[in-house]
């Protein structure tokens, strides 16, 4: 399939003009104003520039730009600007707006295609350069997700379990800050973010690898005094993440687990630990994973106890008796109840 250029002028006579011009190398589109336009930009894949004139009827090419520009599309597509008029302030403003060139009327034929061409096959390369980084970038971003991944599990085959519980945590976590963030505004995260935030709560129990086999294994009720050992877990866990290297793991996630660590004990009423923080004090993601946790030990059976069924740990999760949460991220994590009863069913099967 040909690639397509895109010509945007009212007046006929310059598309034929400019078509002629390109159509033995590329497919030709045509269109009459700014709207048909944007409708054919936002349908077809194959346009790799846009000769856009800047005064038409129904939509000018300034607001085409400015949509494009909204849109982020003008950094894929280069845009040249093809007018007969000579105000310096509308030309800036298309410059500004991300336009590549500016082809005045009447065309000069024999310059119009050099120029074109050189420019999209710079784009092209450019285009090229952003698909390998991006590739690369999420190549690295899986490995870091299972070499995270792994270093949890390892902590949780000491504590007896399989490293499931790992797995059940991130996935609650996105699950549940992604509704925290569609409900709330003020809580609002984009999909990138909320998946580094999965990743860093598998870390939350980083630190139980200093906790003495003697408390993180017994099957009964810990004294205080064994409870006051338990709890250094969290603070533990952050002097831990403190020795890794700065280029072993992406930055955000580090910081995200550094906070996810230290305060997924924390509480809305101020009573968690180890710092005693109170409402918003606490990190919106710290407070979603701390939920995440809660549930997934209720439900999960420990040395310590047998599990709850789903509904009891919901129960036992709204009433406070598991320490008080953000009444919002209550909230989310009751919108998606039947989601996370329907899941733990399959993974019972």
């Amino acid at each position: 399939m040909k690639n397509s250029i895109l010509i945007v002028d009212d007046q006929e006579i310059n598309r034929v003009l400019l078509a002629e011009l390109f159509k033995d190398e590329y497919n030709i589109i045509e269109a009459e104003n700014g709207q048909e336009a944007l409708d054919i930009i936002n349908e077809d894949d194959s346009i790799i520039a846009v000769m856009l004139d800047l005064i038409m009827p129904v939509m000018d090419g300034m607001s085409v730009l400015s949509e494009l520009n909204r849109t982020g599309k003008i950094y894929n597509i280069p845009v040249f600007i093809i007018t007969a008029a000579d105000n310096m302030q509308m030309l800036t403003g298309a410059y500004n707006l991300g336009a590549v060139d500016i082809i005045s009327k009447p065309f000069r034929m024999c310059f119009i295609k050099a120029r074109i061409s050189n420019i999209v096959e710079l784009y092209r390369h450019r285009n090229e350069l952003v698909d390998i980084v991006d590739e690369s970038v999420e190549k690295m971003s899986k490995i870091n997700d299972k070499m995270v991944e792994t270093l949890a599990t390892l902590i949780e085959f000491r504590d007896c379990e399989s490293g499931e519980h790992v797995k059940r945590i991130k996935n609650i976590t996105i699950k549940l800050m992604t509704k925290v963030s569609e409900m709330f505004r003020e809580y609002r995260l984009d999909k990138s973010t909320i998946a580094k935030i999965g990743t860093a709560s598998i870390l939350h129990d980083v630190g139980k690898i200093a906790i003495p086999d003697n408390i993180l294994k017994k099957p009964g009720r810990l004294t205080p005094e064994e409870f006051e050992i338990m709890k250094i877990h969290t603070v533990k866990g952050c002097d831990i993440l403190a020795q890794m290297p700065e280029d072993i793991m992406d930055h955000e996630v580090y910081r995200f687990s550094y906070d996810i660590c230290r305060h997924h004990h924390e509480r809305w009423d101020g009573r968690g630990y180890p710092d005693g923080l109170k409402g918003d004090e606490v990190s919106i993601w710290a407070q979603v994973a701390a939920v995440a946790d809660v549930f997934d030990a209720l439900t999960s059976p420990r040395v310590y106890k047998a599990s709850f069924n789903v509904e009891t740990a919901v129960k036992m999760i709204n009433n406070g008796e598991c320490g008080q949460f953000n009444p919002k991220v209550l909230e989310a994590f009751n919108s998606i109840v039947d989601d996370l009863v329907k899941k733990h069913s399959e993974e019972e099967e």
